[in-house]
This record gives structure tokens, C-alpha cells and sequence, in this order.
């Protein structure tokens, strides 16, 4: 399944110029860890952004009411100190005393309010809207340290949103002068977390400093930076000569490569983002199309060798997954039946279905290319022709937001959060990403956010979850492995949700 391509060049070239120019580890010499990032990060607000790489930044330089245990899940205080539920739909906060912005101004219970009811506001068209915006009323201050969260319904996942969203500002920030201005954290952020922003070149490079006057932990490097370096080889390259410390989203064939030398450590660990197959059973873009027969989507799930995908294209911790979740997640019931790799059986139902001879399919995807070609290779085994469609992000949510879209691979991270409710919601209910059609299927799914019995909710997903299988909504893939590539002179925990967590990075 692995060819030979143009960056596997890219790790020979990194390699022979690692020789030639040797290690300088400035890192740890001058406590300034450096890192690499492909994506450009252009705002550094994360109340208006939504990509990995910001929610690593957001953990660096902000703090949220509550945390995400990462070994546990369990909710941990924050900037909060603690909470009590008035009644099902009133959430009271209590409020640390000593959170300081990055400007040396204290944090209030005013603060709070206004970050939350502005979110929730719809002038502010903040990416964090969504979130918040199925649960929250409004917020209203209560005492010095106390704010009451008023609900519009029951919601057992209101901490977790508050834990892993909702960044903190200073009330007023998005208004000053009586003028709307999203932009106003974008390039100067002040928050409240263990790093201030010392000078931001957007598309370019972030320096983050240390801030005495973190609340919580401080950490234990003094500086990052942070540099945009779009070229895979160029950034291999300034790792192996110490110009670069860290590095992800690094290929399985590259990591382990340069992981080999003794100029790199290579890690390998979890991550709760899950590849997956979306197919249009819905028939919007063909009332009468092949993909609208529930035979031709249990054929699809047949044909594909998600096993040897896992393996040999994600590699690390990755594995095959039968569920339209994370097995690690809350609610992912591994029960549901599973789709056998069985290519003749694939084609037996296809022929059951009216097409022994196939059909065309438009299959789109927008990364992990390899994967992508493996998917379209194994449905055009059986028969199907694909026509493979790679494009930019951008491309695929602008055909998917108009119907226009038959199938595509995707891959969802649910934010870190290991529950089945942070990928059902998005991808079963109200939105462009559901192509099931199945308005049963979305009762199920809003329902099991509307209680917060536990069990009750375990066996809503269950009963979810055992839809989305028997109807073959979707093409569950794998899971995917986080690799990193590292400085040896770097320390570098890996948490079970796959988040990086530079902060809790330290030397040698």
C-alpha cells in the first residue's frame, strides 16, 4: 500500500543536511522552545477560530472556567473554584480571586458574564456560538465571585463545553468605543493562561513569554515560538539542525525516518480524531441514486480494508473502528455489529442491488491523500468507478453546505472531548454534514443531550449508534495516531485525548 514519494526525498534530503550541519539544540540552551506549524495562524483568538493548531495556542495562552482531565475526562476546577445546580436548568460558578490578564488587570465575575453572553450573542459570529448557544440563556453576575448560568433546557455536557471552549476576556473587549470589533483579540490577545503573547507576525511567527502571573502551574520553559514553515521538508530540516524543537502532524513513513537518527526522537500516541466515510443516503444529490439504496452503502462498508488502512497508512495506536465514534469516547457503543472486510460479498450486494456492473461515484476528500487513493483503489476493486476528488477544505465545505456533495472522507477530532455527543450532534443532526436524511435518527441523537442520567444517555447513542451501522449512514475508517517529531533534549508528555500540551513540555 506505501509508494514511494516526493517526501520520502524530502526525509533523505533533511537527513544528509542534518549531517552536514550538525546539532545546535538552541533550545535548551537559551530555554526557548521552538515549533513548527504548517497551517498558518493568522488570529490568535480562539473565541474566533477553530483548527487544531489554535486549540493548541488557546491552551498556552488562555485559561477556561474548568479543565479536561486528560487520563481521567473528569471535570477539574479552573478559573472556577467550584459549581452548584440551583435546579436542572441553573448552574451557579464560583470564581477564583486571583486570575490576572495578561495586562496585569484582574479577572471579575463581570468578565465571565459578559465573555459568555457576548458568545452567545448573535452580533458577535463567533466560531464558539455553536457551542454555547444550545444550552445558554444567559449569564448573569450573581456576587464578586459568582456568576448564575441560566439554561435553556437540560444540558449534561454545559462543564465540558465551559472546559474545553469558552475563552476569557475582559468585559467590553469586542465593543469598545460602542463599535463592534471581532478582531480585537486577533493580533493582541489578552488572556489569562501561562503565556503572553510578546510579539505576533501573523502567517509567520508568534513568541509566546511566560507569565508570572498565571494563577495556576507555572511551566517550566521560559519562551516558545512558534513559526509557520508550510514545507514538510523544510521543517524536517530545521529540526535536524536544532532551529526546530517540535513538530506534528508528521507522516507515519517521515517520523519513523527521522525518528531513527539520533538527531530526532520520534512519538507515538492516541488521538480522538476518527477517519469515516460520508455517503448520501438522503439522495440530495440523486433522489434515485445508487448511494439512496441501503444494499449499495452495506456493500461499500464491505469493500473497504480499513484493517491494513490503519496499519500501514495512519500506523501508531491507529485501528480499524466499526462505530461512527471513538471507541474511547463515552456512549461509543463497540457492541454495534461490524462491517467485515468481504470484497466478493461487497460485490454480491451490489449486484443484489441492481449494479453488477457498478455505478460512477464522485468520492471527495480534502487530506491524508494516501488514505483518500486506498478508499477509491478498494471501491473500484468491486467495482465502483471513483473519480477522486482532492481539494482544499474550504472547497468540500462549500459543496457540502449546498447538497452537491455524494460522498466524502473526513476525519473529526471532537475537540478533545471524549464523549460520543462532541461527533454525533455535528454529523446527525441540523447541519450540511448529515446526509442520512434520517429524522429519527436526530431525535435519538438531541435527545441523548437533553438528560443527564448517564445510562439514559449510554443507550440513546447505543440505539444511534445501531442505526447509523444497519443503515450504513457512514463508512467508519480508523482511528489516527499523533505523531511528533522531537528535539532528544526535549521532554514532551503525550495525553490520551491527543492534544498537545506544550505547556507541560520541559528539557532534559
Amino acid at each position: 500500500m506505501r509508494q514511494f514519494r516526493v517526501r520520502d526525498i524530502c526525509t533523505a534530503s533533511a537527513i544528509v543536511l542534518a549531517t552536514v550541519i550538525g546539532p545546535a539544540h538552541a533550545g535548551k540552551n537559551d530555554d526557548t522552545l521552538r515549533v513548527a506549524m504548517t497551517e498558518e495562524i493568522l488570529n490568535l483568538d480562539y473565541n474566533y477560530t477553530t483548527k487544531r493548531e489554535y486549540i493548541i495556542l488557546a491552551q498556552l495562552t488562555d485559561a477556561t472556567l474548568f479543565n479536561i482531565n486528560p487520563d481521567t475526562a473528569e471535570i477539574e476546577p479552573s478559573v472556577a473554584t467550584g459549581y452548584e445546580f440551583v435546579d436542572d436548568t441553573t448552574l451557579d460558578v464560583m470564581l477564583r480571586d486571583d486570575v490576572v490578564f495578561h495586562d496585569g488587570s484582574t479577572l471579575t465575575a463581570e468578565d465571565v458574564a459578559y465573555s459568555y453572553n457576548w458568545i452567545n450573542n448573535p452580533d458577535s459570529e463567533s466560531n464558539a456560538s455553536g457551542v454555547v448557544e444550545r444550552w445558554l440563556d444567559r449569564a448573569e453576575v450573581t456576587g464578586p465571585n459568582t456568576v448564575r448560568f441560566h439554561l435553556t433546557s437540560v444540558y449534561p455536557l454545559v462543564l465540558r463545553d465551559m472546559g474545553a471552549r469558552i475563552m476569557l476576556r475582559k468585559a467590553g473587549t469586542y465593543e469598545a468605543g460602542g463599535t463592534v470589533d471581532r478582531d480585537a483579540m486577533a493580533n493582541e490577545l489578552i488572556g489569562t493562561g501561562p503565556y503572553k503573547v510578546a510579539s505576533f507576525e501573523p502567517g509567520t511567527e508568534l513568541v509566546l513569554e511566560r507569565f508570572d502571573g498565571y494563577f495556576g502551574e507555572k511551566p517550566a520553559i521560559s519562551k516558545i515560538v512558534v513559526r509557520n514553515i508550510p514545507d514538510i521538508g523544510t521543517q524536517q530540516a530545521e529540526l535536524m539542525s536544532g532551529g526546530v524543537d517540535w513538530m506534528f502532524k508528521v507522516p507515519l513513513d517521515l517520523a519513523e525516518s527521522l525518528g531513527a537518527t539520533p538527531m530526532a526522537e520520534h512519538l507515538s500516541g492516541p488521538d480522538l480524531r476518527v477517519g469515516f466515510l460520508v455517503l448520501d443516503a438522503a439522495g440530495y444529490t440523486d433522489k434515485d441514486g445508487p448511494l439512496t439504496n441501503v444494499l449499495v452503502r452495506r456493500a461499500i462498508n464491505h469493500a473497504l480494508n480499513t484493517p491494513e488502512m490503519a496499519k500501514f497508512l495512519i500506523g501508531g495506536s491507529a485501528e480499524a473502528i466499526h462505530t461512527a465514534c471513538h471507541p474511547a469516547q463515552f456512549g461509543c457503543d463497540q457492541s454495534i455489529p461490524a462491517y467485515d472486510y468481504d470484497p466478493e460479498k461487497a460485490r454480491a450486494l451490489l449486484a443484489e442491488a441492481g449494479y453488477e456492473e457498478g455505478f460512477p461515484l464522485e468520492l471527495w476528500a480534502y487530506r491524508d491523500k494516501a488514505a483518500a487513493e486506498a478508499v477509491a483503489a478498494d471501491l473500484e476493486t468491486v467495482g465502483i468507478d471513483v473519480n477522486l476528488r482532492y481539494v482544499k477544505l474550504e472547497s468540500l465545505n462549500q459543496v457540502r453546505a449546498q447538497r452537491d456533495i455524494p460522498a466524502y472522507f473526513g476525519t473529526w477530532g471532537s475537540g478533545g472531548t471524549a464523549d460520543t455527543a462532541a461527533i454525533a450532534r455535528i454529523h446527525f443532526a441540523d447541519t450540511d454534514r448529515n446526509l442520512s436524511g434520517d429524522e429519527g435518527l436526530e431525535e435519538m441523537v438531541l435527545a441523548a443531550e437533553q438528560t443527564n442520567d448517564p445510562e439514559e444517555r449510554k443507550m440513546l447513542y447505543s440505539k444511534a449508534l445501531g442505526r447509523i451501522a444497519d443503515q450504513a449512514y457512514w463508512a467508519p475508517l480508523f482511528s489516527y495516531s499523533a505523531n511528533y517529531l522531537v528535539s532528544p533534549d526535549l521532554t514532551f508528555p503525550l495525553d490520551p485525548d491527543g492534544l498537545p500540551r506544550l505547556q507541560n513540555s520541559s528539557w532534559k
